[in-house]
């Protein structure tokens, strides 16, 4: 067996080797050969390795790598012939790594025991070269001598929490165990810290995990810990004795919202600000009594996350020179629709960002601020001091802006004033909770605006869902049957003669690099329903969505199906992902597809 460094394992494994392979083993466990302060890397700046010595071990790797704009697995690799350690980029792990090293060694050095050699020596995996004080401790408590190996920071730290539960460590109950009654307010602090210690963990492995929100569910025999992540819920790993904790972790939270810990009969809210690295995370706090305690969400905001840009966004170039032919416009409403958690906002901050200039003034008013946008003036609702959408949108129009961006039209005070700044000379960006984008239309005249109004004001109405990209690193090209695909061909409302595009559809499979999911990521699809005469006609006679939608569609408006077919030759998703927002068009006419879709 070869490693990445082209070194053969097997003489090193089996104990005849050369001398020069021997001298290089002994090395692994030399006390006095240590790779603590990077001197290996002599070319790195103080500050830099300052930096990356603060950071976790598992994070380490990432940083130099996103230093010198290179993958982890390449550095890795130059880390290893730096310090004359083998890099494993696939290791296997013993059916049951505790006996080798107790759980607080594997989780605070992060590191995973794979084998004991012929030699009697301790083989470890770590994400970093090993300190002094690492092979001493592994020494001490196994008795063995240490023989260090690098590996895939991302699969060493995936296996510790899938083997033992995110924060075992500190929920390890063998050093929570009270000893004695003097002792007893001693374990009580440390209790406490483990506490602090293990919701850290959590939502930092959420952040790691890209997760947008965390739910903390009590059941009758377990504490359930699950992550958003793309728009799934991920169960995640935890340790066996979670529920025992329940109690004190959910009283913790509380505490770092803000909210009374001795109120449990009815719902709170609050919020946090959880420091992650050089950036502050926004983290929105709801409880909520169930049968067997109370349950907590946590909705993760990063103000300081780099926001998209309208073709990371997935807009075809037609559809993208559409919109940002309306964008330039000097006044009108443009209006983005779509259920919650659809990437409404994450569009509006791209559209900004897309026609943002220095002789143009830009004005927010958000709930909450989830990009933070240089150059651009962004306000915060509050609605706890009466400061609403539409209190905050009749004070920016005294602020002289050119284009006003609003969170969310909730009700009629706040369209009627953002409908009245569009026809005085603004451009009005918002968003709106329908199904589609003829039934925004209908939406405003239920909130009783005149229809002449929204004739005259509304631009361009842009619906939109997300769907889940593939993992590049697994997907492969579908398996379905030319039938099959025909009939999705259907469900989409595409021809038939589409498929001759049936080589471009790939599929997901799962691997390490997606968390076996075989999505990494999302990618929006988008119905564009540009105002016209015609429209404008149906629009002041109040005609119902259907009607508007039929007339749209004679126009060539682009719809949630054909996008996201497009979005499926492009191999950046998968027909069954697509198929989730098509299920049940071809039973209904085309009128009352998207009305009934999620209905």
């Amino acid at each position: 067996m070869v490693n990445q460094n082209g070194k053969d394992e097997g003489i090193r494994e089996g104990g005849a080797g050369t001398a020069e392979e021997e001298e290089q083993q002994d090395m692994a466990f030399d006390f006095n050969h240590t790779f603590e302060d990077m001197d290996w890397w002599p070319e790195l700046a103080d500050l830099d390795r300052l930096n990356i010595l603060s950071s976790p071990k598992e994070d380490r790797a990432r940083l130099l790598a996103s230093k010198y704009s290179r993958p982890v697995a390449e550095i890795m690799i130059e880390i290893g012939k730096k310090t004359d350690l083998d890099y494993h980029e696939d290791f296997e792990m013993p059916e049951n790594p505790t006996k080798l090293l107790p759980m607080r060694l594997i989780h605070n050095y992060c590191c995973l025991p794979t084998e004991i050699n012929n030699k009697d020596k301790l083989c470890l995996v770590t994400p970093w070269p090993p300190t002094e004080v690492m092979s001493r401790w592994v020494f001490a408590v196994s008795g063995r001598k240490p023989l260090w190996s690098l590996g895939s920071p991302e699969k060493i730290s995936r296996a510790i929490t899938e083997n033992f539960g995110i924060g075992a460590d500190s929920l390890d109950e063998s050093d929570l165990e009270d000893e004695s009654d003097e002792d007893s307010q001693d374990d009580l602090e440390d209790q406490n810290a483990a506490i602090i210690r293990f919701v850290n963990e959590v939502i930092q492995r959420a952040i790691v995990d890209r997760a947008t929100d965390i739910h903390f569910e009590p059941h009758k025999d377990t504490l359930q810990i699950r992550y958003r992540i793309d728009g799934q819920l991920v169960p995640v790993r935890v340790p066996d004795n979670l529920r025992s904790f329940q109690d004190a972790i959910i009283s913790r939270i509380k505490i770092m919202s803000g909210i009374n810990i001795s109120e449990k009969r009815r719902p709170q809210g609050g919020r946090i600000t959880f420091s992650q690295g050089q950036s502050d995370l926004d983290i929105r706090v709801s409880t909520l009594p169930t049968l067997y305690g109370e349950s907590i969400s946590l909705r993760l905001l990063n103000e300081k996350s780099q926001p998209l840009s309208m073709r990371e966004l997935g807009l075809l170039d037609d559809d993208e020179r559409n919109i940002v032919g309306v964008l330039e416009k000097p006044h009108g409403i443009v209006l983005v629709t779509g259920p919650t958690g659809s990437g409404k906002s994450t569009s509006l901050t791209a559209f900004i960002r897309r026609i943002h200039k220095p002789e143009r003034r830009i004005m927010t008013v958000e709930d909450p601020v989830e990009y933070e946008v240089a150059g651009i003036n962004q306000t915060q609702v509050n609605s706890e001091i009466g400061f609403t959408f539409a209190s905050a949108l009749r004070e920016i129009l005294r602020q002289d802006p050119d284009v006003i961006m609003v969170g969310e039209i909730r009700d009629r005070e706040t369209a009627d004033i953002a409908i009245r700044a569009s026809l005085t000379g603004h451009l009005v960006l918002s968003t709106l909770h329908t199904n589609d984008a003829p039934g925004a239309i209908t939406r405003l005249i239920d909130m009783e605006i005149e229809p002449f109004l929204i004739a005259s004001s509304v631009e361009m109405v842009i619906a939109q869902r997300l769907v889940r990209r593939l993992c590049q690193e697994c997907a492969k090209p579908t398996t379905k049957s030319e039938r099959e695909v025909i009939a999705s061909l259907a469900l989409l409302e595409a021809e038939e003669s589409e498929i001759k595009n049936k080589d471009k559809i790939m599929q997901a499979v799962g691997c390490p690099h997606c968390q076996n999911l075989g999505y990494r990521g999302r990618v929006g699809i988008f119905e564009l329903m540009r105002m016209s005469d015609p429209i404008h006609s149906l629009v002041i006679k109040s005609a119902s969505a259907p009607d508007i939608r039929e007339v749209a569609l004679a126009e060539g408006m682009s719809t949630l199906q054909g996008s996201g077919w497009n979005q499926i030759k492009r191999g950046l998703t998968s027909i069954e992902e697509v198929i989730r927002y098509a299920d049940g068009f071809v039973e209904e006419t085309p009128t009352e597809s998207f009305s009934s879709a999620d209905a």
